[in-house]
């Protein structure tokens, strides 16, 4: 489904058609060790599930560029064990698909140059195709684009029918200053994301949603919902 013209959403990650580059955003990678450090214990799934949503993806777009668009991991003030394997694991497998990985730094990336640096690949601030900025959504911007990609806020929606509670991750499609705006949901299947028909919004560029339209995604498929002040 074409969220913007020439961009398409691709199960939790977008596409931008005439320069093939593929955008997926937050994958935190490192979460389960975070929580097992806190007592929390979950089944190491992370990994697997993210190479496996990329599989499916490949199979339907084949990128010349792939931009990790903030917080590759999750731990703030070190580099956990499962980081430094798992998000090397994970460059591999993109730069397998493509001939260009790209790094946006997030507000969880403060030490993740050590990473990067291990597969040559430079860490920036944002990251520029054509009139598209693709920026991590933590801090504002000053650009001449007219379309901002951003991550950060991982969007999601909390449906109830009855007694019964769904959380549905979503891209939100809006405008901020007169440009366009897309927010990208978190690719880390672990964190579903904050319910935006509620719960207070992160990310400065997102102070009045009531405009802003909802793509959920569920099973692998796109739904437009509406705008937000209709739901």
């Amino acid at each position: 489904m074409e969220i913007l013209p020439d961009i398409i959403i691709v199960d939790t990650a977008l596409y931008i058609k005439p320069e093939k580059v593929l955008i997926i955003s937050d994958l935190h990678i490192g979460y389960e060790e975070a929580l097992h450090h806190k007592g929390v214990l979950l089944p190491k799934t992370q990994l697997k599930t993210i190479l496996l949503q990329l599989k499916h993806i490949f199979i339907k777009v084949k990128p010349k560029i792939i931009v990790i668009n903030g917080d590759l991991k999750h731990e703030f003030g070190k580099i956990l064990r499962d980081e430094w394997s798992d998000a090397l694991k994970v460059i591999d497998f993109l730069l397998k698909h493509c001939q260009k990985v790209i790094v946006i730094q997030g507000n969880h990336d403060p030490l993740v140059t050590p990473i990067t640096q291990k597969r040559n690949i430079t860490v920036v601030q944002e990251y520029r195709v054509r009139n598209i900025c693709i920026t991590h959504g933590d801090a504002l911007v000053e650009t001449n684009a007219k379309i901002l990609i951003i991550g950060h806020e991982h969007p999601a929606i909390t449906l109830r029918e009855k007694s019964k509670y769904e959380t549905y991750k979503c891209f939100l499609q809006g405008t901020w200053k007169r440009k366009k705006c897309i927010v990208m949901p978190s690719f880390n299947p672990l964190l579903e994301g904050t319910n935006v028909l509620k719960e207070r919004l992160l990310s400065p560029f997102l102070n009045d949603i009531k405009h802003f339209t909802v793509f959920i995604v569920s099973n692998n498929k796109i739904f437009n919902f509406g705008k937000i002040k209709n739901l």
